[in-house]
């Protein structure tokens, strides 16, 4: 079972909708921060590929790689696997980062099949393969593959947002986010973009003052 898929900005409505009603800080953080996106992404290769060129860089150097790569042809498993190491290093992947393209190539990931697949399974199959940690398969469910009941607690962001939004006396830890996430399904997805978005507004408000 995938459970409810977003599809539309009317879903993410619905589910802020959900929280806005069960909880109060839920509230206070949509009053701030209003409608929410929508944030869907393409499925497939590709998208895994750029998760793990966007690791550890700037978003312009990544999007300087991803541009070369590109040009270059790298951005279907065939034709990565049909190169060498070093034709991937001259298009500014490091020589982690090429042993972690080809090993998503080499993986054979049945993306279609991913789309009908339980979270769990999205995110078993995904972290198998060298350079995807849990943080960035959580991220392919929720975007990707439009999970609404999928959270990332592993995030930085969120653990600040929840921080602010609950005045905590620090971050919650990884483990304590995800129990803590759970009172906040089956619109989990929704829950974390209203905790960036409120992230991005209390941010801004520390600047000004």
């Amino acid at each position: 079972m995938t459970g409810r898929i977003i599809t539309c900005e009317a879903d993410v409505e619905e589910g802020a909708a959900h929280l806005v009603a069960r909880c109060p800080r839920m509230r206070h953080a949509y009053d701030l921060t209003g409608p929410l996106p929508l944030r869907r992404n393409p499925d497939g290769f590709a998208r895994l590929l750029g998760a793990i060129v966007s690791q550890q860089v700037s978003v312009a150097s990544a999007n300087a790689i991803w541009s070369r790569l590109e040009q270059a042809g790298y951005v279907e498993p065939a034709n990565i696997l049909a190169v060498t190491d070093d034709d991937l290093r001259a298009v500014g992947l490091s020589r982690q980062k090429a042993r972690y393209a080809r090993a998503l190539a080499e993986a054979g990931i049945d993306y279609e099949a991913l789309r009908e697949a339980p979270t769990s399974d999205v995110i078993a199959i995904l972290t198998q393969v060298p350079g995807i940690g849990v943080w960035t398969a959580e991220i392919y469910a929720m975007f990707s593959l439009g999970r609404a009941d999928v959270f990332a607690p592993g995030d930085l962001a969120l653990q600040e947002a929840v921080r602010l939004l609950y005045d905590l006396p620090e971050r919650p830890k990884e483990r304590a986010l995800r129990q803590m996430a759970e009172d906040w399904a089956p619109w989990r997805a929704v829950a974390a973009r209203l905790l960036w978005a409120y992230y991005r507004v209390a941010k801004e408000r520390e600047g000004i003052r």
